[in-house]
Formats: structure tokens, sequence, C-alpha cells
């Protein structure tokens, strides 16, 4: 059996004074849909300042560890390759004079853009292409990222983050910002790339982003796991407003559950 894509064990991470994640138990297998769900303040996007190296945990006396992969230790390049992330900091780093081509063929590099020391091959490029073909932006290629709708943007910053096939596609409150023609879009895009061989893992506070096509949901309160498990379980009325302290009715329908 394959070793669990992400893996923590008691994990604790205090910001300043305050703990923001408090003896967090989750194991991620490869290849598994996953939502992460909470309001805000709750500590969901901690998980992937956590994956991405951004933060490291509290050291305790008790047992604990963070792997990814099983690995404790990773050398930040090496794991870039495992791992896409789509973040609001991303979004904000890649918005400006770079063409959306330049953008997602650097996610070769792990940087903003392609520089005087990048070795750029013809494979990188094609891939890029075919990749940017498949999200169906390939219009893009030579429109500067400022320039951008915020839809737009954000699914040039998927292609980046997909350009070198990651195990992983990792999305911090994918919808934030984009209108709903936009946010539709985005949707179709995330179930297309559910059906291929790549685990997603999303962490928002809005459940519509939720697509038909993730089966777990882990709830996440004050720091601290709340409830975990399959989605039909998880998205219920009763969970969902002691999660939100307050009165939650839901609607679902196609697959979606909606508040309502």
């Amino acid at each position: 059996m394959s070793v669990p894509l992400i893996d923590f064990r008691n994990v604790t991470v205090q910001r300043d004074a305050e703990v923001v994640l408090d003896g967090v138990t989750l194991s991620i297998p490869q290849g598994q849909h996953l939502a992460i769900l909470g309001p805000n303040g709750s500590g969901k996007s901690t998980f992937i300042k956590l994956i991405s190296r951004e933060l490291y945990p509290r050291l305790k006396s008790e047992p604990w560890w963070l792997r990814i992969m099983g690995r404790d230790r990773w050398n930040l390049f090496d794991l870039r390759n495992h791992l896409g992330i789509v973040s609001n900091d991303w979004v904000e780093m890649c918005t400006r004079d770079y063409s959306g081509f330049e953008i997602v063929l650097s996610g070769f590099f792990g940087s903003v853009g392609i520089w005087p020391n990048h070795q750029v091959t013809p494979q990188m490029e094609a891939e890029t292409r075919e990749v940017m073909g498949l999200l169906e932006i390939a219009h893009l290629a030579q429109r500067n990222t400022n320039a951008m709708s915020s839809g737009e943007a954000r699914r040039i910053l998927i292609a980046r983050a997909l350009v070198h096939h990651p195990q992983a596609l990792v999305l911090d409150e994918p919808t934030t910002s984009l209108d709903l023609r936009a946010t539709r879009e985005l949707r179709e895009v995330l179930r297309k790339l559910a059906s291929a061989a790549i685990s997603l893992i999303m962490v928002t506070h809005h459940l519509p982003d939720i697509i038909p096509e993730i089966d777990r949901v882990v709830l996440i309160r004050q720091g601290r796991v709340y409830r975990d498990g399959p989605k039909r379980e998880i998205l219920e009325a009763g969970v969902l407003s002691a999660l939100f302290g307050m009165p939650v009715e839901l609607l679902e329908r196609d697959g979606y559950y909606h508040v309502i």
C-alpha cells in the first residue's frame, strides 16, 4: 500500500502567542479528493502553509510528525515537483507584467516569470502549451496577467501548478474574488482535473466550492479537527450549524451543496 500523500500526527502550530492548530492528526491517501471546510480564522489556511513549508510545527515532547509522501524533510524545489499550490498569495505574486505563457512555464522553476539563468527546453514549452490547452486558456498565452480578469488569472495559476505533473493540486479558497461566471468555469475545470490521476485538496469556507467528485470532508473548528468523514455524512445541517455557530439549512442539487 502506498504511503499517504499527507500525514499529520499531533501537529501544533503557534504564531506569536496564538495556537493556530492544536494537536491535529490527519492522513490523506494518494489519489483522494478532499475538502477542508471551516469558518474564517479556524486554521484552515495554515494547513497549506504547513504543506508548502511556509510554516513549521511547534516542537513538542510527545510524539508528532508532519510527513509528505512518507518524508519528514524536503528540498523545497523537489517538493514543488510533487505538489501544485494555488493560493491567494500566489495569485498576487503572479499578477504582473508577465505573459500567461511565461507564468505557466515558470512553474517548472518555482519562480515568478522566466529569468536569464533558467534553462528552458522545447519539452517544457510543449508541456506548457499542452496544459494551457487542457484548461482552455491557450488564448491567454500572450496576454500579461495584470491585464487578465480574476478568473483568467486563477486558471493561469492552476496551469502553472499543473505544468510539472504533480501528485496533488492544493487550492486555498479557489473562488475568492470570482464572479458567478468565472466561478462556474473554474468548477468545471476542477471537475475535469478530478477525473485525471491527481489528488485535489481544497481549503474553503464556501460550501458550493466542494465539487461532486470530492468524497471526503474534514471540518476545522478553533484549530482542531471537528469532524472527518464521507461527504454525505459530514455535510449535514446539524453538523454545519454547530461548526459555524448559526442555524444552517442545506440544499443538495446536482452533487453540489448550498446553504439556504
